[in-house]
């Protein structure tokens, strides 16, 4: 078996020391970070990704898989920094104003670092000027924004018109999502995606960091 596989399969048991152990021992072997990145980490984590859209695994192995997939980046972070690679884009992502849920926030940040996607998490109860300030200061392709109460989905359409507002609606996408948000709010107040659980929303950031360019 390769490293790599092995790599992936720890990863998705959550073994979180013997994937460190394993990343340490491909970098020895001569493997780059960028391969042991793709090939063994987000790999692992597509196939979790994957499980948790057919429900076949559940949060709590998301949230395992996903503290062993930190455990490798960590150890790869300076390579890749060093040999400047390209992330994917840049998502600014948090739960809106009045709203202090984080879980599926958090799960959401895992999935689109697995992806490739750099993500600044700016926590809950985030203003819509927070989100719109990050999104231009830090050239964000995308906003990323979660209610997980009916009484706080409209801080959503409130981040949508403050972007419109602000001149930057064709540069940034706005993606939103949360247990009572569903595609038809997204298309009233105008976000351009909403998906139902964190894999989707990683593999739609990817497609529409891609169209921002």
């Amino acid at each position: 078996m390769s490293i790599l596989v092995e790599i992936s399969e720890n990863l998705q048991r959550g073994k979180a020391k013997m994937v460190k152990e394993l990343v340490q021992q491909a970098l020895d072997q001569g493997l780059s970070a960028q391969q042991i990145l793709a090939e063994g980490l987000m790999d692992g984590m597509a196939v979790i990704g994957e499980k948790f859209k057919k429900n076949e695994v559940f949060v709590p192995e998301v949230l395992v898989a996903a503290r062993a997939m930190n455990m490798g980046t960590a150890l790869l972070k300076p390579i890749l920094v060093k040999e400047g690679t390209k992330s994917v884009g840049k998502a600014c992502l948090g739960t809106v104003k009045g709203d202090l849920h984080d879980i599926g926030k958090n799960l959401v940040r895992m999935m689109l670092e697995s992806k490739g996607i750099e993500v600044i998490d700016l926590g809950t109860d985030v203003s819509p000027e927070t989100f719109v300030e990050t999104a231009k200061n830090q050239n964000c392709q995308l906003i990323c924004c979660s209610a997980l109460l009916t009484t706080t989905m409209g801080a959503i359409g409130d981040v949508v018109k403050l972007a419109e507002q602000e001149g930057i609606r064709d540069q940034v996408k706005i993606m939103v999502g949360g247990a009572p948000v569903t595609q038809a709010f997204a298309d009233q107040i105008g976000a351009d995606a909403y998906t139902s659980d964190a894999a989707s929303a990683a593999d739609t950031a990817v497609e529409l960091c891609k169209k921002v360019g």
